[in-house]
């Protein structure tokens, strides 16, 4: 499960409710996941995430109505959850006292307070209905400017595409490139390119600039 927040328009805040504070709602909700995680474990080693996502997704509720997360394959663990505010510093205190108070990673659980990145993009192949796109062909201009990136993403595949998917393809390979939070943290305007552009990278070499920036300013 992904998601894409850079420029899309907020809908106006709902009616405020009354939420526990942070550390009560992280409190509480590791200790429910400690109760779920001999379910949640056996669903995901069935490969039948379905039995589970429900009840996690009330306890990831609990904690915040508006925090999302992902049930997935970790990288130093066999399994990892992700729960994220989509770099909203609205929610940072409720992610930031979630992760805080995690139990210590294991050989099959790793956690994340935003999406991490993939350690080869070019190796992942993303699913669109009938369509399967490698990341391995993406193209990125990118332009620095005060502190952020500007990027045009190109793909071969961006033809065949609708605009949603198009645009699920622009933002996608950055943030499976980048991880959530480096991506909020530096990219600036993002577009996607018709043609191939001239003078493009691809999605490694993309990287090693965007860390790079940081390295500059130490």
């Amino acid at each position: 499960m992904s998601w894409f927040r850079r420029h899309r328009r907020r809908e106006p805040d709902p009616a405020p409710v009354h939420l526990p504070n942070p550390d009560e709602a992280a409190a509480a909700f590791w200790a429910a996941w400690a109760e779920l995680l001999p379910s949640v474990s056996a669903a995901l080693g069935d490969a039948e995430p379905d039995r589970v996502e429900e009840r996690v997704g009330e306890l990831v509720a609990g904690l915040h109505p508006d925090l999302r997360f992902t049930l997935e394959r970790g990288h130093r663990a066999i399994y990892a959850l992700v729960v994220t505010g989509q770099e909203d510093p609205r929610l940072r205190p409720w992610t930031d006292a979630w992760i805080a108070a995690a139990p210590a990673e294991d050989v099959i659980w790793e956690y994340h307070d935003s999406v991490p990145p993939v350690p080869d993009p070019t190796l992942v192949t993303i699913n669109l209905g009938p369509r399967r796109l490698r990341l391995a062909d993406v193209r990125v201009v990118a332009q620095v400017s005060d502190g952020l990136v500007d990027v045009a993403v190109w793909h071969p595949g961006f033809t065949e595409l609708d605009d949603d998917a198009r645009r699920r393809m622009t933002f996608l390979p950055l943030d499976v490139t980048l991880g959530e939070r480096l991506a909020g943290e530096r990219l600036g305007r993002v577009e996607t390119a018709v043609l191939e552009p001239v003078g493009a990278i691809g999605l490694l070499e993309f990287r090693d600039l965007v860390r790079g920036m940081g390295e500059d300013r130490s």
